[in-house]
């Protein structure tokens, strides 16, 4: 396996945002896992984003559609009622 996390790394310190999303049904690449790595990856950032809570995340105005957590340019967000293939499980969301 290929430790792909100093290329994110040096993706977040060139300023690029960056979106990890993971629908909390999946249970091939389960939610606490991609949260786990993105607590992991080494950036100026790391830190904080470590110490920042969830919030809602609505779409169409108002319908609460997965949790965020975001600091300066990475995000992560875990998309409620989706499995594996978000765009497929929850379409309107991804």
């Amino acid at each position: 396996m290929t430790n792909l996390s100093p290329k994110v790394t040096d993706i977040l310190e060139s300023g690029l945002d960056v979106l990890v999303y993971s629908g909390d049904k999946d249970f091939i690449c389960n939610w606490r896992g991609g949260e786990a790595w993105t607590h992991e990856v080494k950036w100026s950032g790391q830190s904080d984003f470590n110490k920042i809570d969830y919030k809602g995340w609505t779409i169409s105005g108002s319908q609460v559609a997965g949790d965020l957590k975001e600091f300066k340019n990475l995000k992560f967000l875990r998309v409620f009622d989706a499995g594996h293939m978000v765009p497929m499980d929850q379409p309107d969301a991804a």
